[in-house]
């Protein structure tokens, strides 16, 4: 009684896809999901405390510091002499937070007006000084 035929006669290829592995390994798989899924959902009710804590963070004010071409310094459009700026920087200093410094400095200025400004905001105790540019020039 032979029930598949002599393998060594046979010289077809065998041209279908064997589906039972297939729907094993997804039968398997399923069941792992079936079985999984309520353990990752399944917590503990637990009542958590709540706190209102929401950091408040005071924004620095930013003061624009504008030299001229004729070296006149200007604090926020307004112009001031040597000893204004000094005492309105050394109150800015104090201030809690301090305040950002824009320095703007105009293209036909001597770089020694823009220095010494530089060194009084420096002296005064301010940490954070930056510079205004046009990019488009």
């Amino acid at each position: 009684m032979a029930f598949g035929g002599d393998f060594e006669q046979q010289d077809e290829v065998i041209s279908e896809i064997n589906m039972t592995p297939l729907v094993d390994v997804m039968l398997v798989l399923l069941i792992i999901f079936i079985i999984t899924v309520p353990v990752l959902t399944h917590s503990v009710q637990v009542e958590l405390p709540r706190a209102s804590n929401s950091p408040q963070q005071d924004k620095p004010s930013t003061i624009t510091l504008s030299v001229n071409a004729k070296g006149e310094v200007f604090w926020n459009e307004l112009p001031v002499s040597s000893t204004e700026l000094e005492v309105k920087l050394a109150e800015a200093a104090r201030a809690t937070p301090q305040p950002d410094i824009q320095l703007r400095g105009d293209r036909t200025v001597a770089y020694e007006h823009v220095v010494k400004t530089m060194a009084a905001v420096q002296n005064a105790g301010l940490l954070k000084l930056g510079f205004v540019t046009d990019p488009s020039a």
